[in-house]
Order: C-alpha cells, then sequence, then structure tokens
C-alpha cells in the first residue's frame, strides 16, 4: 500500500493474518472476542492502514488489552524480536541531524509518527515482556523522559538472562540489533 488507503482485498487478507495471530496467541488477549475487535477495527478503517504498517515492517501487531474507559483496544507489536523493518535508525530528528557522518536513514520518533503508532513506553514494554519472552537476541527503543534526552541519551530494552533490562545510549547511535515496537489504539 502506497497511500492510506487499499482495496476491500488488502483489508480481508489484513484481517485474516490479525485474526490468526489473535486465536494462535489467546494469553496475549484473555476474555477478549475477535468478532468484537473486528467490528472495532471495521468502524474505524483510518487504523487499519497504521496496522498494515506494523505487519509489513515486520512488527507482527497483535491485541493486548481493551481500555474501558476509552472503548478501545490496544496493538503493539509482538514480534520475536525487534521488527526488521525498523532497524538500524537513531532515537529522533534532532540526534539524526546531529550525526556527521554515517547517517542512518531515519529516526524512530520519526517512523513512528509516519505509520501513526506510538513509541513504547518503558512500562508498556515491561508489560508486553509478561505476555512472552521478546527481544532476546534484539533490542528495542522505548519512549525516553525528556530530562534524559536533554542531555543527549535515550533508552532501551530488551530480555537477556530471563530478565528484562532497561539501558542507555546517545540518541544518535544505531545498530542492526535495534529497532522499536509501537502501540496503536482502536
Amino acid at each position: 500500500m502506497t497511500s492510506k488507503e487499499y482495496s476491500p482485498e488488502q483489508r480481508e487478507e489484513l484481517f485474516e493474518t490479525l485474526k490468526d495471530r489473535f486465536e494462535k496467541n489467546m494469553n496475549r488477549h484473555m476474555g477478549l472476542d475477535w468478532v468484537k475487535v473486528q467490528a472495532q477495527l471495521e468502524a474505524n478503517t483510518d487504523k487499519l492502514w497504521s496496522l498494515h504498517e506494523m505487519e509489513v515492517t515486520g512488527g507482527e501487531p497483535d491485541v493486548v488489552g481493551y481500555d474501558k474507559t476509552t472503548a478501545e483496544f490496544i496493538f503493539y507489536d509482538c514480534s520475536a524480536e525487534s521488527p526488521k523493518g525498523r532497524r538500524s535508525v537513531c532515537y529522533d530528528r534532532e540526534a539524526l541531524e546531529s550525526r556527521k557522518k554515517h547517517k542512518p536513514e531515519n529516526s524512530v520518533l520519526d517512523m513512528a509518527a509516519d505509520m501513526g503508532i506510538e513509541l513504547l513506553t518503558e512500562e508498556q514494554y515491561r508489560e508486553l515482556q509478561k505476555l512472552g519472552e521478546f527481544d532476546l537476541k534484539t533490542s528495542s527503543w522505548v519512549q525516553t523522559p525528556d530530562n534524559i534526552r536533554k542531555f543527549g541519551g535515550a533508552i532501551f530494552c530488551d530480555r537477556r538472562y530471563d530478565t528484562v533490562f532497561m539501558y542507555h545510549n546517545g540518541a544518535d547511535s544505531y545498530y542492526a540489533a535495534r529497532g522499536f515496537r509501537g502501540s496503536l489504539r482502536v
């Protein structure tokens, strides 16, 4: 899809992919019903493009919760490793522009905004890790507090030794094994 509109066939293919993933991973969304999720998606077709972008960049989005206050289903990237199509990027535009040599093609915050998704917070990342084991070989940037970012840093997380770790790095750094995970509310 090159635009935010696509055919009924593409929409059905996305629904099939999401439904199959939903049914194979019921531990991620106990007590939720796919029929209600699909109805919500059909009522909010503007969100389908973002889910598609999550999918094609390797995020394998899945429902991880329901917010009763806002009546929204919450999707997170649930790929085993940080999404392949979102790696080798520095943290934000400021970090990207500060690099003198070997600039990455994009930044995490710009990509997330272009996709219409939010970068996971450290807390959301830790919640995701309760649903499975993610980032055993990779790491994922997470939202960085202003007090860290103002000094040029950014934070990322991974899972090693059956423990979830949070680390820091220069916001302008980028690695082939570090991407980012996003969330979307529908």
